[in-house]
């Protein structure tokens, strides 16, 4: 009860705050009718792992309503104007190996948790269609990204598990290699490459998503395994949070060479607002971010543009998108610099919709197909943490095995011998 009390008062304060805004500037008036007509859908936001880094996952000990510690609470996301959200399943690099598995499923738990919790506000959804569904009940549609191919652990198992708990993206690698794909790092010179883009079974996972319907998101990797995943991918990708490479030469932004071959494909590109993708520095504003938006907009069209803001996963923020309330700022600037209607509409959330229905139509198109039930060879993950039941026993050790076993027979019939002719 207390919950819904809150939410009205908030619901009261955004309203007023639009009438008080509106009458202020025409552009932040014609921004809001824009996204109260389409979901503004954003790619990327790290809630969740804010959550286990501040109250290990605790939700009984955080009011979302309220929360003061990041740049995402519920009053913040309904004056942003939030329809949907790609929450991130994270778990860092140094997992890999280890827990990565584990600490994935409990990312999860806690995104489906924060739904039930909060059932006014968000309802989780899996599809294009819960989205709009979501938008017209005016609550946020809530899905799930794992951000890092070592979350599945070299298993497309793990991956197909994923996928019926509501995982819609992988992002395929995060800032560190897998056994299969080579991440962002490796275009800098700091990380030997260890693939040249994606493994052989980098390449069984990418028509696997396919097969699955789930979006194959290429932040974080080098531009070889762009070109490679958009060489064969049947279904569109998407980049969940990465900026445009020729306004801030930073390896995890996207090249203009693939800018035009996701529009060519029919992918999209969130863009991200972290200070360091912007302007690759440590301030930024948010004319900056709409720069990035007209870029991309100007090399590869309206068709492939999307929000990623990476709220709660990065530590500088531009002047005036300070937290997720202030998305219809940026949505005014771009009206302000001569964007149509239908130019932010798609911007806001209907290009989303489309390369989300259009994986969705792949997946039916393969129904009949098997799931991919060959696994990575044991050699490619083999560690001291990691078992290998189920691989055959390799001839050549078993050879070596049996002539040890033979000459460990001999050595004590020799004894035996020796000792039986001393006595």
């Amino acid at each position: 009860m207390l919950s819904k009390i809150i939410s009205a008062v908030f619901l009261t304060l955004w309203v007023t705050s639009c009438v008080v805004t509106s009458a202020e500037d025409p552009h932040m008036t014609r921004a809001l009718r824009l996204m109260s007509e389409t979901p503004l859908i954003d790619g990327h936001n790290d809630l969740p792992w804010q959550l286990r880094k501040q109250f290990n996952n605790q939700l009984n000990k955080v009011d979302l309503n309220i929360l003061k510690t990041t740049h995402t609470n519920i009053l913040k996301m309904r004056e942003g104007r939030l329809g949907a959200q790609f929450w991130s399943a994270y778990v860092p690099c140094d997992s890999q190996y280890k827990d990565a598995v584990r600490q994935t499923l409990e990312q999860i738990d806690v995104i489906h948790r924060m739904c039930q919790r909060y059932p006014e506000t968000f309802t989780f959804a899996t599809s294009s269609k819960e989205i709009t569904d979501a938008f017209k009940l005016n609550k946020i549609a809530s899905l799930i990204g794992v951000e890092g191919g070592h979350s599945i652990d070299s298993s497309l198992g793990t991956l197909r598990t994923m996928y019926q708990l509501g995982v819609r993206y992988l992002t395929l690698t995060h800032s560190c290699n897998t056994p299969w794909a080579d991440n962002w790092l490796v275009d800098t010179g700091s990380e030997p490459s260890e693939h040249n883009g994606l493994s052989p079974f980098g390449k069984q996972l990418i028509l696997e998503m396919n097969r699955l319907g789930m979006l194959i998101d290429l932040a974080h990797v080098t531009v070889a395994v762009m070109n490679q995943v958009l060489d064969m991918s049947k279904a569109p990708v998407i980049f969940s949070h990465s900026s445009a490479y020729s306004l801030c030469h930073h390896k995890r932004n996207v090249p203009d060479d693939i800018l035009r071959r996701v529009n060519q494909t029919g992918g999209i590109v969130m863009i991200n607002f972290y200070n360091d993708y912007v302007t690759c520095s440590k301030t930024a504003n948010l004319s900056d971010v709409a720069d990035h938006f007209d870029h991309i907009k100007n090399v590869a069209g309206p068709g492939i543009i999307g929000f990623g803001g990476d709220y709660d996963g990065v530590t500088r923020l531009p002047e005036g998108l300070e937290d997720v309330s202030k998305v219809p700022k940026l949505v005014a600037e771009l009206l302000r610099r001569g964007w149509t209607d239908e130019d932010v509409k798609a911007a806001l959330g209907n290009n989303l919709l489309r390369v989300l229905s259009a994986v969705e139509g792949v997946r039916d198109s393969l129904r009949d197909t098997n799931p991919d039930d060959v696994p990575i060879p044991y050699d490619e993950v083999k560690n001291s943490c990691r078992t290998s039941y189920g691989y055959p026993t390799d001839a050549s050790a078993g050879a070596v095995h049996s002539l040890s076993t033979l000459a460990l027979l001999l050595t004590l019939a020799l004894q035996i011998l020796i000792t039986s002719t001393a006595l």
